[in-house]
């Protein structure tokens, strides 16, 4: 008469008993009810970072969209008296023509800062300061 050996304590159905050194994980509630045969799947979600875009105004007009009143426009463009107009103004003084000459910088509209602003709503959106 051939007689079956003891079952290994931990097994119903016998074979090699578990090794100490990896301890047998039991499922849990999650991994019988995940999709694609017991795997845990994420879900990652990536945000894209807000851009700033940085308008750059010189002598030419620049196509913006208004931060007043949210139109996309080119701005229009005037000239102003600035710090390089007065620059020059005391520079031609001190050199020694006084004489009406150091008045020219104020009729050259390269000496003057251009300012920027929205045809829509006339508001300033910028400025180039030459000095």
């Amino acid at each position: 008469m051939s007689q079956q050996p003891p079952p290994y304590p931990g097994t119903e159905k016998g074979g090699p008993p578990p090794n100490p050194a990896y301890p047998q994980q039991q499922p849990g509630p999650a991994q019988y009810n995940a999709p694609y045969g017991g795997q845990q799947t994420s879900t990652v979600v990536v945000t894209q970072p807000a851009y700033t875009v940085v308008q750059h105004f010189r002598e030419s007009p620049v196509r913006i969209k208004c931060q007043f009143c949210q139109a996309d426009v080119v701005t229009s463009t005037y000239y102003e008296t600035g710090t390089l107009t007065w620059v020059a103004c005391f520079v031609i003084a001190i050199v020694g023509c006084w004489l009406g000459c150091c008045l020219i910088p104020f009729c050259m509209d390269a000496c003057k800062d251009v300012v920027h602003q929205c045809p829509n709503c006339h508001q300033q959106v910028g400025r180039y300061n030459r000095m």
